[in-house]
């Protein structure tokens, strides 16, 4: 599986280059499913925001690019559907791309549904995140980002990538995400980290990690 862990969708030409090599073939000849889960996990969260997602009227650029084919891929729908059949859907597909929200409440569903386990063995897939569909990847979050509790508690994801991510850097959105709060958040980490803006994301292939930016970032080591 190959990974472009963004802020905030395909927000610029750097960032849809690396998609588009990631892809190995142009965007028009790829098949995507979108997982909008994690839109509805936050504790501010509204069914708009979902909706937004997967007609392609979100502010983070993903479902709107002219892919030759998306379909929607609800988590919360996968136990009760047979497995090899959404498996199959998923194995046909060119690319995830997973919404943003809560990310324990989409780490959460990622393992009940099934397709957690089912990741790591699909080579072929490019998987796309933005905001809590990235951070979902790491091992953590951060005491600053948990929401919604999961029933075991803490603030562990899925930790399929060796390193945190802190969103939204400097957003004026986001006023408790600056500069000084990502370096105060690193801290209590304690691990490798970065912090990435809306310009900004983060492409993993066979662990080699490369930031992509027009933004600005940092990596706390």
């Amino acid at each position: 599986m190959k990974l472009l862990l963004t802020d905030s969708g395909i927000k610029n030409a750097s960032i849809r280059d690396a998609l588009v090599d990631l892809l190995g073939k142009p965007i028009a000849e790829s098949r995507a499913l979108c997982i909008p889960t994690a839109g509805y996990g936050a504790p501010e969260a509204d069914p708009a925001g979902p909706w937004r997602f997967v007609s392609g009227r979100s502010p983070c650029p993903m479902t709107e690019l002219e892919w030759k084919s998306v379909g929607v891929l609800e988590l919360t729908a996968l136990p009760s559907i047979e497995k090899e059949h959404w498996v199959s859907w998923v194995r046909k597909a060119d690319v995830l791309l997973v919404n943003g929200g809560d990310a324990l409440y989409l780490s959460h569903w990622m393992r009940e549904s099934g397709l957690a386990e089912l990741l790591p063995s699909l080579s072929h897939l490019v998987y796309v995140g933005f905001s809590a569909g990235s951070m979902v990847m790491t091992p953590r979050i951060g005491e600053d980002f948990v929401g919604w509790k999961p029933p075991t508690g803490g603030d562990s994801t899925l930790g399929l990538v060796d390193f945190s991510i802190f969103p939204h850097l400097d957003h004026p959105s986001c006023p408790e995400n600056t500069m000084a709060d990502a370096e105060r958040w690193a801290a209590e980490i304690a691990a490798p980290a970065y912090a990435i803006d809306d310009q900004t994301a983060i492409k993993v292939v066979d662990g080699v990690v490369e930031v992509i930016s027009e933004g600005h970032w940092r990596a706390f080591p």
